[in-house]
């Protein structure tokens, strides 16, 4: 493997493992090794740009992401043509950061464009197309169009279960967000059901310090946060406040997950 290559994987690994400034670090040696060994035209750095993309989203530096991300698209739209396959997730990753962004209607198109790409070459119950479904899905249950959003969550958790088995990343995912949908529709039994679920998979798959668990314990802290029960209040304290610890670790004091976990756990003492 050449050193460039390693570099890009290290940089994956650390970034997946919650480890970001390691991760940007390599990432950045890793991008400037490859253009000027092969061009800026080349699909490794379509392939690095995207990656790096991935983490500035992930770093809650949102405008940095999207030209990374249409850089990258560019660059896949110029060697393979716009309807091919490798253009699909960048799509994707471009819906996903309106997402972030509170921007669902302008996510929406992103997200359809890479669930039809995905679909028309590798068949609706591919796992890549229902990991695109289940992005559209969160864009559409973010305008309230509920209805959909729920088949299509469905839909990806039928494809991941059968794939997957129970216990996978994609699988929480959909669980997190299928109970965001039943606590909107006020089955907060089965809301709590899936988000206990989806925090159990997350431990599992991503470990016990992984910003990505923190949301899922956000979310589950904020629906005991609406219950009498002082242990259930209890509880919702002390979800906080883990999920706290892990933003500000590995995502910073100012990062918007971590933002907002602070306001929700101030705005709980307050009312205790």
């Amino acid at each position: 493997m050449r050193p460039i290559e390693s570099l890009g994987l290290l940089a994956n690994r650390e970034r997946d493992q919650g480890r970001y400034p390691q991760a940007e670090d390599l990432f950045r040696r890793a991008l400037a090794s490859t253009e000027e060994t092969f061009g800026p035209d080349d699909l490794r750095m379509a392939i690095l740009l995207n990656d790096l993309g991935v983490l500035r989203k992930l770093q809650g530096r949102y405008d940095e992401a999207e030209p990374l991300y249409r850089q990258s698209l560019a660059i896949l739209e110029k060697t393979y043509g716009e309807d091919h396959l490798a253009t699909a997730s960048l799509w994707h990753n471009l819906g996903g950061l309106e997402h972030a962004r509170g921007n669902a209607p302008r996510g929406e198109p992103f997200a359809r464009r890479s669930v039809e790409i995905r679909e028309k070459a590798l068949g609706p119950d591919h796992p890549e197309t229902a990991a695109d479904k289940a992005a559209l899905a969160a864009l559409l249950d973010a305008q309230g169009k509920i209805a959909e959003a729920e088949e299509l969550y469905m839909q990806a958790l039928a494809v991941f279960e059968r794939v997957h088995g129970p216990v996978h990343y994609e699988i929480a995912v959909n669980l997190n967000n299928l109970a965001a949908i039943r606590q909107t529709m006020g089955d907060t039994d089965e809301a709590e059901r899936l988000y206990r679920r989806a925090v159990e998979i997350k431990e599992i798959v991503l470990g016990p310090d992984h910003p990505d668990l923190g949301l899922t314990l956000h979310n589950l802290a904020a629906l005991l946060a609406a219950s009498p029960d002082v242990e259930r209040l209890d509880e919702a304290a002390a979800l906080y406040g883990r999920a706290l610890e892990i933003f500000e670790r590995a995502l910073g004091p100012d990062h918007p997950h971590t933002a907002i976990c602070r306001e929700s756990a101030a705005r709980l003492r307050a009312c205790a």
